[in-house]
């Protein structure tokens, strides 16, 4: 029986049973229930005694999974429903029960409660762009993809579209790497000052004393990879400087940074060079002058919004004027691309806000513009403190976003990588849109991890495929200083051994 009842914003149980402690299934079922802003374990204030799920597999050789759902509310009501669905032939046996445990529960709470259809479905994962690239490597056309899509995700047509296009575009750019072919992340984690939503692993910039510490352990953190490269015959294809901000680092240490980068790095087989601006109050001449000697190819210049108030309110101690102002002397210097991050969902934005933005943004010219969905992130300031924030609700945030990309659009760019992340504002994504010729190959690599990629420097991830066996193992530096600095030599030997593992000896 469906319960006649508006649609609640969210729900608070008491209580929150589950017929399974198997790490994957509780994952899956807890996704669903965040989607719906569904709380369980409420000391008080809650609506519902008991929420209780069970998920009930059938033998066979493809996953049949009966969900069941029993509910008591405060006053006595009760709810029994169940729903099974059978899973697909050419799917893995576990990935499929889980998806099926997943749109049983999405499909029996929308139909009990009324909630808004999500516009990815249960597209949880970072990466649904892999999946549509399985799809299409098992022979299926465009148009079967989408069907499978809306079928088996309850993914919006608008998204499945915007994926496997996405997905058919980002294939020549695939094809050109084997395995031998590799990425390099550098990784400065330092910033000039901590943004309101950031719960990245930056530091603000220390002394040149700490700095100088940090930078010779860096160096012998470089000069391992540099010789893991020489020795495996590795093929560098892009290089990517990230952070933190890198260019927080003064002139002079960016200069040397840098150079130590290029010259490890950069061969014949490399067609990017990238380096995250990140903010005009970190820019200087000399910077600029040492991209352009070290042969950039790539800056990201990322204002996040062009709206005064929103900036400061941040933690942004610029103006729109200097990122207008970087922006031009980027150009000027002849640095060839230059990619524009914003953020949607920021605190007392609404629709107006974004529009200016995206009108200011796009006069400038960029070749890619980057729209990140503002994700409320464990460790941020705003998270902490959200009852000091007024933020747009998720229909605001999805308002936003569609004008962001009509701007996008009417520029002439076209979305070519994605990502999702958890707590998403209007359960949205993050989407790289640019001009034709202006894709990123880094970015097209690191999210449909095809390729190796080796991180050098505070908080860096490498991911090393081991093609023999179809499968990728990171190896995670420290996201404190103090322990990279003391650890250095035990992220390099872990690095060392995934490399030997997925690859064999040295060549």
């Amino acid at each position: 029986m469906v319960i006649a009842r508006s649609v609640p914003k969210s729900l608070k149980i008491k209580d929150f049973k589950l017929n399974s402690d198997d790490q994957v299934v509780v994952k899956v079922v807890r996704e669903v229930l965040n989607l719906f802003k569904i709380e369980t374990g409420c000391p008080e204030g809650y609506d519902w005694d008991l929420l209780d799920i069970e998920n009930n597999l059938q033998p066979g050789a493809v996953p049949v999974v009966e969900t069941v759902i029993d509910m008591v509310a405060t006053d006595g009501e009760r709810v029994h429903i169940s729903q099974t669905s059978t899973g697909r032939q050419d799917e893995r046996f576990a990935a499929g029960k889980h998806r099926l445990i997943k749109l049983n529960l999405y499909q029996l709470l929308r139909k009990q409660f009324g909630f808004e259809a999500a516009p990815w479905g249960i597209l949880h994962g970072v990466r649904p762009t892999k999946i549509v690239h399985r799809l299409l490597d098992s022979g299926l056309s465009r148009e079967q993809v989408i069907e499978r899509l809306l079928l088996d995700y309850e993914a919006s047509e608008e998204k499945a579209v915007t994926i496997v296009d996405m997905a058919i575009r980002q294939q020549p750019f695939l094809a050109k790497t084997d395995q031998r072919t590799i990425s390099i992340y550098v990784g400065i984690p330092f910033c000039l000052s901590r943004c309101l939503y950031c719960s990245f692993p930056a530091n603000l910039l220390p002394k040149n004393e700490e700095l100088d510490r940090f930078m010779t352990v860096f160096y012998k953190d470089l000069e391992a990879v540099r010789e893991a490269v020489a020795e495996y015959g590795f093929k560098v294809q892009s290089i990517y400087v990230g952070g933190g901000t890198p260019t927080s680092l003064p002139d002079r240490y960016f200069r040397e940074m840098l150079t130590a980068v290029r010259d490890a790095f950069f061969g014949e087989h490399t067609v990017e060079f990238t380096v995250e601006a990140g903010r005009p109050d970190s820019m200087t001449p000399d910077k600029i002058r040492t991209m352009v000697d070290m042969k950039v190819t790539r800056v990201s210049a990322n204002p996040q919004t062009m709206q005064q108030r929103t900036l400061k309110r941040i933690g942004r101690n610029h103006t729109p004027e200097a990122i207008v102002t970087m922006f031009g002397d980027l150009r000027a210097a002849g640095i060839p691309e230059i990619n524009m991050d914003l953020i949607i969902g920021l605190p007392g934005e609404g629709v107006a806000d974004i529009e200016d933005t995206m009108k200011k943004i796009v006069a400038l010219g960029p070749d890619d513009i980057t729209l990140h969905s503002l994700a409320l992130k464990r460790g941020s300031r705003l998270k902490m403190n959200l009852e000091d924030y007024e933020l747009p609700d998720d229909s605001t945030c999805r308002a936003m976003f569609r004008k962001a990309m009509d701007y996008i659009d009417k520029a002439g760019m076209k979305p070519y990588y994605l990502y999702r992340q958890g707590y998403m504002s209007g359960q949205l994504e993050n989407v790289g849109c640019c001009r034709e010729g202006a894709e990123s190959m880094y970015n097209i690599q690191i999210m449909e991890e095809h390729q190796t990629i080796l991180g050098i420097g505070g908080a860096a991830t490498s991911k090393i495929v081991n093609f023999r066996e179809k499968r990728l193992k990171s190896a995670f530096n420290a996201k404190d200083l103090i322990t990279y600095l003391r650890d250095i030599d035990i992220y390099i030997d872990k690095r060392a051994s995934l490399l030997a593992e997925a690859y064999g000896e040295p060549v």
